[in-house]
């Protein structure tokens, strides 16, 4: 007598004290492919979404790396500090649970093989986290040997940007770690290439050495924030250290974003609904690759990367509609395969970004800085920013 695992599962005659849960978790998830055509509205969307994502993205390098585009200070804190409170529910909301949902405990991959002897969305965001937490120290460490790089915090970045200070009270000093970090003080933000120049050289070198130094900092000089007016040694150690970081970031952002395009070119009748909300989606975490990618000194002999990442960006979600729409007919986001890749995918992207948002983000600007702004309006300004990115990110997450 064949026993119930041998009976073929028959979706129209389900017996639920004897079926196998998988089974029958298996049937539900499998939607299939449900494209329905709109064609011409689908294109849009690939347009609609490529210049949204690219100009949200491009606005804060633009405010920070371009003379004739500047911004009031508080437009560009809006954008920063809304773009990482978007980042830490890109995370949790768009990443974390649709993992769980994908190869979760309560799934058909999750039911199945190995995949059922474990939890293995945390696992995986886990073990991510570990693996950025190992590469951004690792980088760290580099940087502190190779330049004998110490976390020093003995200037005042107050009067730095201000201008309250005279040159001989810099005079010894060196810009902290934190310092390279932050980009929060000063009342507009002016693109500048020779605010270095303002600065006076140590007279207390030999004038052919003073000589080498300014001629190595106009070398070195960067289109970036008033803030960024170090040596080019210091500029030098305060790209490499955050340029593994950011690079890390886009990859985890980029693999969410591959996700949403395909899904995008071949969902059904819920089309109407997620167009919209992937618009306002990709745009609000462009705004976040933004605002991180601003505060990276960029040295001018690689002053087209910021570019570059931004057309990454801004081209990868349409990309990946277009690729969509070319296996409209044939992609299934339900399938087995399908929900593994993209489940795997979401748990490694979901840990990049918890580690960016909390650390890089939250801990290094407002926790550990000793250089932040000790205005009070400011903070809260920075902090309604980050909270109102949080909340407005989470909501999107009922729909996409």
């Amino acid at each position: 007598m064949a026993s119930d695992s041998d009976i073929p599962f028959d979706p129209s005659n389900v017996d639920l004290d004897t079926a196998d849960p998988r089974d029958i978790i298996c049937y539900l998830n499998a939607g299939g492919n449900d494209y329905d055509g709109r064609l011409g509205l689908r294109l849009s969307a690939l347009f609609v979404i490529l210049v949204t994502s690219s100009v949200t993205t491009l606005f804060p390098v633009l405010a920070t790396r371009v003379r004739w585009f500047r911004v009031p200070l508080y437009v560009y804190l809006f954008a920063r500090y809304f773009g990482a409170g978007v980042i830490i529910a890109t995370a949790f909301i768009h990443l974390l649970d649709p993992a769980y949902d994908e190869i979760g405990p309560a799934t058909c991959v999750g039911m199945t093989g190995g995949w059922a002897e474990y939890s293995w969305p945390p696992a995986i965001a886990m073990t991510s986290v570990m693996l950025i937490f190992l590469l951004d120290f690792g980088a760290e460490w580099y940087v502190e040997q190779k330049f004998g790089f110490q976390h020093e915090h003995m200037i005042d970045i107050q009067g730095t940007v201000t201008g309250d200070n005279s040159p001989q009270q810099h005079r010894g000093r060196h810009q902290s770690h934190q310092f390279l970090h932050s980009a929060d003080q000063g009342d507009t933000i002016q693109p500048t290439c020779d605010n270095a120049a303002a600065l006076a050289p140590d007279t207390s070198l030999p004038p052919n050495k003073g000589e080498d130094n300014q001629k190595s900092d106009t070398d070195f000089a960067i289109a970036s924030f008033d803030v960024f007016t170090g040596t080019a040694a210091q500029t030098e150690r305060a790209f490499r250290e955050q340029i593994a970081a950011f690079m890390i970031l886009e990859f985890g952002v980029i693999f969410h974003s591959v996700i949403i395009g395909l899904n995008l070119g071949v969902v059904g009748e819920e089309f109407s609904t997620l167009y919209p909300v992937v618009v306002f989606h990709q745009a609000f975490e462009g705004l976040g690759i933004g605002a991180r990618l601003s505060v990276i000194p960029f040295p001018r002999r690689l002053g087209w990367m910021p570019w570059v990442f931004c057309a990454t960006y801004g081209l990868t979600t349409p990309v990946a509609i277009a690729v969509g729409l070319g296996l409209a007919t044939q992609y299934d986001p339900g399938s087995f395969t399908a929900s593994v890749v993209s489940g795997v995918l979401d748990s490694v992207s979901a840990g990049i970004l918890l580690y960016t948002g909390l650390v890089e983000l939250l801990a290094r600007d407002f926790l550990f800085n000793p250089e932040r702004t000790r205005d009070k309006r400011r903070i809260l300004f920075m902090l309604v920013c980050l909270f109102l990115g949080t909340i407005i990110m989470a909501l999107l997450g009922k729909w996409a």
